[in-house]
């Protein structure tokens, strides 16, 4: 399978608690360096969906790829800060890709 191929992914969104917002923002954007030091982990997006909405999508070529970055820092991370940062747990879905358009 092509290192450009994705099959799978997750979806997950944060709702940053009141005040939280600029924090959880800095976290996201603090996170890329270990998305790239995955090597399964073909696209990764940090987003703002509102001033108080926040998300991860990322797609990786397997289901392995997509578990190994759940069992890694960047979840481990998230979950040792949430009480902190967000106002309710964070809603992680996995996710298939129908269609992509990556470079190379």
């Amino acid at each position: 399978m092509s290192q450009n191929t994705v099959q799978v992914g997750l979806l997950a969104t944060l709702n940053a608690k009141p005040g939280k917002e600029s924090e959880l923002a800095q976290f996201l954007t603090g996170a890329l360096p270990l998305a790239q030091d995955e090597p399964d982990t073909i696209a990764w997006f940090a987003i703002k969906i509102d001033d108080a909405t926040y998300g991860i999508v990322d797609f990786f070529p397997t289901d392995d790829g997509r578990q190994a970055h759940l069992n890694g820092p960047i979840a481990a991370a998230l979950m040792e800060q949430a009480d902190e940062l967000l106002a309710s747990p964070p809603d992680i879905k996995p996710i298939d890709a129908l269609a992509s358009k990556l470079p190379g």
